[in-house]
């Protein structure tokens, strides 16, 4: 489904990514980690035609997409949840959820049903929202686009572990309906629940490609790539 193919990208002078290839397939849930200013969310952006790499291939579903405006990227498929939420404060729930979405499988009914509590607040205005539900909104704007693959930046990242386990369980019910996921995390215990191959990134090159029950039973790995404390391992 996605393939990218040793891409370099950079931020004026500044080359960020440094040959990065990864693959998704259908269905298919990929994680890239890798500490803060590892080059994730760079790889993103070059996904999406934010930030165009200038040199390798972007290819989606057999079409090399790179050179392609986001707008086109997003019609052809590819939906982004940003790091941050990024909903419309000043706008309602609902009017946040309607501003990119297409007639198919996604309705705002199973939106509604996938996070009731959207439902309940759909008239209020995505500023008054807490973090949690920002994100629920967030997600839920995004499947509305109707997308073969769903970009996750951080979808973690400043929630409350109650919302974070909602989080976990919304990707794996998508990947079981056959969703594609590439899931950009920091919390190793986010992306070792919903994926099952993990890619880890350093200094803008992918320094290791594993599993997660792989990159769960290595604490070295943890370690040196990541800089956290190993996960307690059950059993």
């Amino acid at each position: 489904m996605l393939e990218v193919d040793g891409i370099h990208t950079y931020y004026g002078e500044s080359h960020v990514l440094h040959g990065v290839s990864l693959r998704v397939a259908p269905g298919q849930a990929v994680a890239l980690l890798g500490r803060n200013g590892a080059g994730k969310t760079t790889a993103i952006r070059s996904i999406v035609g934010f930030t165009p790499p200038r040199a390798g291939r972007v290819l989606f579903e057999g079409q090399a997409i790179e050179r392609w405006p986001a707008y086109r990227i997003a019609r052809r498929g590819v939906a982004l949840v940003p790091q941050g939420r990024r909903i419309f404060a000043p706008l309602s729930v609902r009017e946040n959820l309607l501003l990119g979405a297409r007639a198919s499988g996604w309705t705002l009914d199973r939106v509604f049903a996938l996070f009731p509590r959207l439902r309940e607040r759909q008239a209020q205005s995505g500023g008054t929202l807490s973090g949690g539900e920002q994100q629920m909104l967030a997600i839920g704007r995004a499947l509305l686009t109707n997308p073969d693959l769903l970009i996750m930046d951080e979808p973690s990242e400043g929630l409350a572990p109650t919302i974070v386990e909602q989080v976990i369980e919304t990707c794996k019910a998508l990947v079981a309906e056959g969703m594609a996921i590439l899931l950009v995390e920091q919390n190793l215990g986010v992306a070792t629940e919903v994926a099952e191959r993990q890619l880890v990134m350093v200094a803008g090159r992918i320094a290791a490609e594993t599993t997660a029950q792989g990159l769960k039973s290595d604490p070295d790995a943890q370690r040196r790539y990541l800089g956290v404390e190993p996960l307690a391992q059950t059993a």
